[in-house]
């Protein structure tokens, strides 16, 4: 019996160490400007108190099927969990959300995770509470309606704190954003509604790339786009290479450039598939591609409303959407390569932002390697804004 206790202590353990890594989370970075900020992060923290209840008492069971359903009960939600808390820290630290009330699709895993703690307690309180004498079914009772109260109690309060927070945050009247409309009735379009890229637009994209946890390198793009003609230039740092290249397109003619070599003219198919988001737009984000999106729910960034969509993609489409990647990883073939893509529609039905993380076989970029991984972030600002493109100099 002691050892069954130090085992599912262990499971309870883990499970305080991880709600506490979430809510430390969403108190220390969840910072959108609405009026309830501190306690969204302070109601975060009431499945901390529950998995210490699980800590001071472990749901000991006795019998060859009790014992493992318990154990398997605290792994469920560690295995709910731990993913939930990397997608919570991309989208505070990285997308630049600005909301933490996703759709169904994205919340079930938190929902299950507080369920199986809360049970997970429960029945140690349970057994606590009858002195361990108690018929099991009496103890399996009270553990279960303890499970269900504490879930409903813990998620509701904290979802009304977060609504409120929310609707507040929506009501405060920007100004402006960069991302797209700030005010406007109705909500975004779906996921697999209409797309389209912005008659002009202020591009800039990230994408890094690493090797079994090992920098490979990076390239920074800024530029801009008109309709069809855009001019960017992007800097890269890699093992591959070191310095500045980019593109541009004015009517018929088109430039590049590579290195210190300057401006010089090529024909226009020289440049296919360079447009940035108009190029992820129609490589990734097609309506096929879109169909089965997942909704992540709307959100708010920098004031502008959006809906955060997800899609799965391997590496023939990443690379066909992101071509600058090959200055990270050269002609190394990703067709194994297996990710995914958020996107984000606004208000006006065009796309502000794509991130996404792509990772497979990391030998086809350095030998004796396992895991490559390349992430990316592109946002398309201030669209529809007046703007000129002006061809590159001699």
């Amino acid at each position: 019996m002691r050892v069954r206790r130090f085992e599912l202590r262990l499971i309870a353990v883990a499970l305080l160490v991880a709600w506490t890594i979430a809510a430390a989370l969403v108190l220390l970075a969840y910072r959108p400007g609405g009026p309830l900020d501190l306690l969204v992060g302070l109601t975060a923290m009431t499945p901390i108190a529950i998995a210490l209840a699980a800590v001071v008492w472990p749901p000991v069971a006795r019998g060859d099927r009790a014992f493992p359903a318990m154990v398997w009960l605290g792994i469920l939600a560690l295995l709910c969990l731990v993913p939930s808390i990397a997608g919570v820290l991309t989208q505070l630290l990285a997308y630049g959300s600005r909301t933490l009330l996703p759709s169904p699709e994205a919340a079930y895993p938190w929902i299950l995770a507080l369920l199986a703690t809360s049970l997970f307690a429960g029945f140690g309180i349970a057994r606590r509470f009858t002195a361990g004498t108690g018929d099991r079914r009496r103890r399996l009772v009270l553990g279960v309606v303890f499970g269900l109260l504490v879930t409903l109690a813990a998620g509701g309060v904290f979802t009304a704190v977060a609504v409120a927070n929310d609707v507040a945050l929506r009501d405060t009247t920007f100004a402006v954003s960069r991302f797209g409309p700030a005010t406007g009735d109705g909500q975004p379009p779906l996921c697999d509604g209409p797309l389209t890229a912005g008659p002009s637009a202020r591009l800039s994209m990230h994408l890094d790339a690493t090797v079994d946890q090992r920098p490979l390198g990076s390239l920074d793009l800024t530029g801009q786009r008109v309709g069809d003609d855009y001019r960017w230039l992007a800097y890269v740092a890699s093992t591959r290479e070191l310095g500045q290249y980019g593109a541009a397109r004015v009517g018929d003619r088109a430039w590049t450039t590579t290195g210190g070599t300057g401006w010089r003219s090529v024909p226009t198919a020289d440049v296919d598939g360079d447009a940035v988001d108009i190029q992820a737009l129609e490589a990734a984000l097609t309506p096929g591609y879109r169909a089965t999106a997942e909704n992540r729910g709307i959100e708010t960034i920098e004031g502008a409303r959006a809906r955060h969509c997800r899609i799965a993609v391997d590496g023939t489409v990443f690379a066909a959407a992101f071509p600058e990647v090959a200055q990270l990883v050269g002609d190394a073939d990703l067709h194994r390569w297996r990710g995914q893509l958020d996107y984000w529609v606004f208000l006006d039905g065009e796309l502000g932002q794509v991130a996404g993380s792509l990772n497979g076989e990391g030998v086809g970029i350095k030998p004796d390697s396992l895991l490559g991984t390349i992430d990316v972030l592109l946002t398309a600002t201030e669209r529809g804004r007046d703007t000129v493109i002006y061809p590159p100099g001699p």
